[in-house]
């Protein structure tokens, strides 16, 4: 296993690297360049450059994150092909550059969803993500993308980039004619089209799963339990066809057993990275991310840890949407403190399921 850190570039985290470099145990990032709308080619110098200053500071970064399928590919317009042929380009100038696995979704509009960013956890104080379906009614898609951006603390969120949810009326009109079956076919075509090139320069395709775990705003959504990522496993059948097989998204709906699904795909070698964390359930579609301490949610970390260690040992893992404690400010579930007690609990798990098992 790979303990590893999401980091978005000098000038655009508060976290510096000098700071996740001194994380135990830590070796590398999850990176990403979220200055690139979706459908345009990431620039083989940009990435040098952002590669070059990690590797400087001491870590890997072998995984990049959040390289956006542009909508028109979704929704099998005829401008997918020049879109597809950007996205083969950019999966080149990555490998180039030493990344093996690019975590991605095929998410309709919208990447992932809070109706709170910054919700206080009455136990102690701290904040929190946080999902309340009966807060949604009444609201408009635009609303809820209007209460995200000025509750972000000023910083850019992962799939929520302005470029793309500018015309979000109209991208929503287009997909009434969009259900699973046809986005299913519409990934298809895409993973037809990209999965020979990242099995000729050796980089693994890892899809990110649906957050929360269920359709939203009647939008089709095809990857929230094991039943939906083994199709899409299944449309195109390749070692460079995994998933990213997030905790909490999945663990969003209680209905899916993360540690099954875990043995499921680990053992079918179609895990490409793991975003590990926990989730505490608040009544039906309600839920707040937790600490990654087993007993402060819902989600049996513990069994999620022993899971990858029995099955996907070499994985890459990143704790994921830690809270806000210690009345730090920074990016809404990505800030240092919790993530680093994350790594450390995370750690701690692994070395004594490692000795558990060397000791039989």
């Amino acid at each position: 296993m790979k303990m590893t850190f999401r980091w978005y570039g000098k000038g655009n985290d508060s976290i510096s690297l000098k700071q996740i470099k001194q994380i135990p145990g830590c070796s590398g990032l999850m990176g990403l360049l979220d200055q690139y709308a979706a459908g345009e080619v990431w620039p083989l110098e940009v990435i040098q450059d952002y590669v070059k200053h990690v590797h400087e500071a001491g870590l890997e970064v072998e995984v990049i994150e959040s390289v956006n399928v542009h909508e028109d590919i979704k929704l099998g317009l005829p401008t997918r092909d020049k879109y597809i042929e950007n996205y083969k380009q950019t999966i080149e100038n990555l490998a180039k550059c030493g990344v093996k696995v690019i975590i991605y979704n095929f998410m309709p509009v919208l990447d992932w969803l809070r109706t709170d960013l910054a919700r206080e956890i009455p136990e102690d104080g701290s904040n929190s993500l946080y999902f309340d379906e009966e807060e949604l009614k009444g609201m408009t898609p635009l609303e809820i993308v209007e209460n995200t951006a000025k509750s972000s603390n000023g910083f850019t969120l992962p799939g929520w980039e302005p470029e793309r949810l500018k015309e979000l009326e109209h991208v929503l009109d287009l997909y009434k004619d969009v259900d699973q079956d046809k986005l299913r076919e519409n990934y298809k075509y895409f993973l037809d089209a990209i999965i020979p090139t990242c099995e000729r320069v050796g980089v693994r395709m890892a899809c990110h799963p649906d957050d929360p775990a269920w359709p939203i705003f009647g939008l089709p959504r095809i990857a929230h339990s094991q039943e939906g990522y083994d199709k899409i496993v299944a449309l195109h059948d390749s070692p460079c066809n995994t998933v990213c097989l997030c905790t909490g998204s999945l663990g969003s709906n209680p209905e899916n057993d993360i540690p099954a699904v875990i043995r499921h795909f680990g053992e079918m070698n179609r895990i490409g990275a793991m975003h590990v964390r926990n989730v505490k359930y608040l009544g039906y579609h309600k839920f707040r991310e937790a600490s990654h301490l087993s007993s402060d949610g819902d989600l049996d970390m513990y069994e999620i840890m022993k899971a990858i260690y029995e099955t996907c040992p070499d994985t890459y893992v990143r704790p994921d949407h830690g809270r806000m404690i210690w009345d730090e400010v920074g990016r809404p579930g990505y800030g240092l403190y919790d993530r680093a007690l994350g790594i450390a609990y995370l750690n701690g798990l692994w070395e004594a399921i490692d000795k558990e098992s060397k000791n039989k």
